[in-house]
This record gives C-alpha cells, structure tokens and sequence, in this order.
C-alpha cells in the first residue's frame, strides 16, 4: 500500500503529532508499505510566520525529497520506505494582516489555505495538484494547520483514494463555553474540513462526541488513542541528571516537557510554583522542549530564575535522564488533544498533574493516578503542587498507579495496528497488495468502506 502523509512538520522537529506520525508511517513501513511524508522545511513553529532565520537550532532544514532507512518486516515480509518532501513556508511583510483579510472570503476551501497560523507552501500546493507517483490513500494531520491537509485532500480526490484525518483537537476548557482553544480548532473552515475526510481517528471519548457533534457521521469516526513503547523513554540515569541540574539531596523536582508557551501550560505552572515557594513550599522545576515567544517574554520578567532549570530540546538519551531525574510531571496545558508525555511519565512511575481540559481531563484520573486542577485556577495548582512536593507516598502511589495502566491500556501494536486495518480496509479488495485481514474481521468502520 502507498500512503501519502500530509503534516505541517516532520523530526527533527518537536512536537506530539510529529512524534506520532513518525512512529506510525515507521509502522507502515515495517509492514511492507510505502509512506510518503509531505510536509515543510520547518524545524519550529515560529519558522512559519518568522520574517528572518532564527538560532541555528531553529533554522528551516533543506526543501529537498529524501529517503528514510528502510525498516525491518513486522512478519517477515519486505519492508517498505519512508519518502520525505519537504517544502519551504511563504513568509511576506504583513503576512499576518494579508492571510487575515484573505479569511473573510466565502470560500471554506480558501479560508482553510489562509488561515494565519498556517505554513503557506505554494510548491505543496502544486505538486499535490500534479503528484504522478503511487498512492493508494491520504492521511493528514493536524488542526489548526489547515494547509498541508488541504493539499492532502486535493490530492486524494484528484487520484480518487480515501481521505483520512488525525485533527489531534483541542478543546480547552469543557467548562467554559467560550473557550478560546475550542473556538480556534473548531472554526467553521476546520469543520468543513472534518467533514470531507473518509474517516476521521481521535484520541479521546471527549474527541469522539466533539467531532460527531460538528457534523462528522459517527461511522466515520475511528476511537483510536495513542500508546507508549517504553523503552524509549525509560532507562535514565537519574543521580547523572540530577547532578547536571544541581540539585540538592533530597530535593524534590518538577518536570514539564512541552512546546514552552502559554497554551501549554508553561506560564501557569511557573505563576503556581511562584505562589507555593512563597508560601514555603520547597521544589525545583525543571523545564524541558522548545520555547515559544510568548514564554520568552513572561520568562524575560520572571523573578525567581534560580529555582528553574531550562533544559531546551532534548536528546533522546536526555529525555530518558529527564524522567529518570523528576518527582513530578505537571501538563497544566489548554492544548493537548491526548497528551504522549503524560504516558511517558507513567512508564516511568511518575504522577501527573494537569489541568481539567482536553485530552489530559479524561485520561488523569483524579486522586489516583494523578491529579486535576480546574482550568486557569493558578491558586489550586499551587495547592496541588506544594501536596505532591511534599508527599513522597502520594507521589508514589499515583505513579505506580499510572505505571500499571501502560502495558494493558496503551500498546503502540494496538493502537497502530488499528489504523493499518482502516486504511487497508477503505482500499478496493482489487488493488490491495497485501491485505492483513479479511473483510469480516476488519472493525466495523472499516468493513464500511471495503464492501462499499
């Protein structure tokens, strides 16, 4: 099978959807199909809208197509490849004001390419209008960033293969009903757009009832989740990282691994933390992953510096350092349609603390294997942080609580597997290369499609 994948970034850039769809066009791969990447030159978000380069860590990487390794057979067979084509984002002076204008057109399909968060790449736009190689379906992800899946849905309706959708949503505050998340990721462009997919994949029951609530039949929902391997992010050296970070005996440390931003959660964790050491609660935070502007400028005015340790991006040896090293893994993020790194802090006996929005909502369970604070309640997460900071034993039994759900609730073979099934199901029986399944044991979603 020959899968085509549309995302706004690909590694070694960071972030949840890019992680994901690495691991499974890997996935696919193992299994003997072909994976086309498409996706931008960008290595940060910043570097959609940013007007000059910035640090060399953030520099765009080659617009080029290039072959990943090849990947070992899952049962034998050949493996197949990993394509990648990468495409550099338009930037011009006034772009925000420009692309903002060019939104009020009467045109779902204009206003999803103009929308000013996006990665406008013109050559994406082309070649998926003139695309001669092999596909036998289009997979896109993820919201806000509607160009790269528009350019995917131009190519499977051009070639006549399924459409399918990862829009990774965020819902932000259930209990508001004007949040500003909700309201940005369920536009009446990024609605249309759910709409044309074949089938959309969601991580959550919450995501679930949202997309069939904005118009998406429910068989063309998929439930899927995501899952952890944990060997890739357990294994750390704690004591080494602990000395890296000078940290004193006996000192408690809390972790956040994010896209530093105030969307994340970053900027509210360090507000609580301020409130609970003023309040004597003794704790470290260390911060780890890329930073986004508006962090660099709450950070700018920050007082207490010294009780925070920046690390950046990390390696994948540091990330296992990282959770070896933490107490505590706090995500007081608005943002997160799932959230990976809550699952990576699991695997390591870590508890969770989060805020009551997205993903993280319905997969922390409250007092125990983690805890929740009502969204934005700066008060409440340093009540709860100065708990966990001072209970060794609550830390503990959350942790392992957590820990004892990764094997049986979060298999990566499962929730990748299903998404093969799916794609390999929506094919016609007549061009299928190597079916997995026969059509009466494919899900129901995907029996649909196969008998269609």
């Amino acid at each position: 099978m020959h899968v085509a994948h549309f995302i706004q970034r690909y590694p070694p850039a960071v972030g949840g959807s890019e992680t994901y769809f690495a691991r499974l066009g890997g996935y696919l791969a193992a299994g003997g199909d072909d994976v086309t990447v498409w996706t931008t030159t960008a290595v940060d978000l910043e570097a959609f809208w940013r007007k000059t380069p910035g640090p060399p860590d953030r520099d765009n990487l080659p617009a080029e197509v290039s072959l990943s390794p090849s990947f070992s057979a899952l049962s034998g067979g050949e493996p197949g490849s990993i394509t990648v084509r990468r495409y550099p984002p338009l930037v011009f002076p006034g772009r925000r004001y420009v692309l903002k204008a060019l939104t009020f057109i009467p045109s779902r399909p204009w206003q999803c390419l103009t929308m000013p968060c996006n990665p406008i790449c013109p050559g994406m736009w082309r070649d998926a209008g003139r695309y001669a190689g092999l596909v036998d379906a289009v997979h896109a992800t993820a919201f806000p960033y509607a160009f790269p899946m528009l350019c995917g849905l131009r190519l499977a309706r051009r070639r006549g293969v399924p459409f399918f959708l990862t829009p990774f949503l965020h819902l932000g505050d259930a209990a508001d009903g004007t949040d500003r998340t909700r309201r940005q990721y369920t536009a009446p462009q990024l609605r249309w757009l759910l709409r044309q997919a074949d089938y959309v994949f969601v991580q959550t029951r919450l995501e679930h009832d949202a997309v069939s609530a904005l118009g998406v039949p429910k068989d063309r929902i998929v439930l899927q989740g995501l899952g952890v391997e944990a060997e890739d992010c357990t294994g750390g050296d704690r004591d080494a990282a602990r000395r890296e970070w000078e940290i004193a005996p006996g000192e408690v440390v809390v972790g956040h691994l994010a896209n530093a931003s105030v969307e994340k959660g970053t900027v509210d964790l360090l507000r609580a933390a301020e409130r609970a050491w003023a309040s004597g609660c003794r704790f470290r935070v260390v911060l780890a992953g890329p930073e986004m502007a508006n962090f660099r400028t709450f950070w700018d005015r920050f007082a207490p510096k010294t009780r925070v340790t920046r690390l950046g991006v990390l390696t994948a040896v540091q990330k296992r350092d990282f959770f070896a090293g933490i107490d505590v893994f706090a995500l007081p993020s608005r943002s997160d349609s799932f959230g990976l790194v809550l699952l990576e802090a699991w695997a390591n006996g870590k508890p969770n603390l989060v805020y009551r929005a997205g993903g993280p909502a319905e997969l922390v369970r409250d007092g125990i294997d983690g805890m929740q604070v009502r969204c934005g309640d700066i008060e409440g997460l340093a009540t709860k942080l100065g708990e966990l900071s001072a209970n060794d034993q609550l830390r503990r039994k959350l942790g392992e609580t957590g820990c004892s759900r990764i094997d049986r609730e979060f298999a990566w073979s499962d929730k990748l597997g299903l998404v093969r099934d799916v794609m390999h199901g929506a094919r016609p029986a007549s061009t299928r290369r190597n079916p997995i399944r026969t059509a009466d044991e494919l899900p129901a979603h995907a029996r649909r499609v196969s008998s269609a």
